[in-house]
């Protein structure tokens, strides 16, 4: 039973995720004020959404984050968006 839950989960998540990356495409192509709020708004409850599935996911070990990055690491990739190597 856990493993179908484990799989529900990523399977949810991965939607949500979906659905978050159409929103942002959306929201800038819209001219009509109202129909942007109302994205925004659809958008921000499925940011909430996603954070509490997140939070279950991590509490039941379905979800392991990669392991936090160096300070030489983050200096890295600072200073490829500050240098002209783009």
């Amino acid at each position: 039973m856990e493993i179908q839950e484990k799989i529900m989960v990523a399977d949810t998540l991965a939607g949500i995720n979906g659905e978050l990356v159409r929103y942002a495409e959306m929201i800038p192509q819209t001219e009509n004020t109202e129909l942007k709020a109302c994205l925004k708004q659809l958008r921000d409850a499925c940011e909430k959404s996603q954070e509490e599935l997140y939070k279950i996911a991590r509490n039941k070990s379905y979800y392991v984050p990669a392991s936090k990055a160096t300070e030489e690491e983050i200096q890295h990739v600072k200073s490829l968006f500050t240098s002209n190597s783009l």
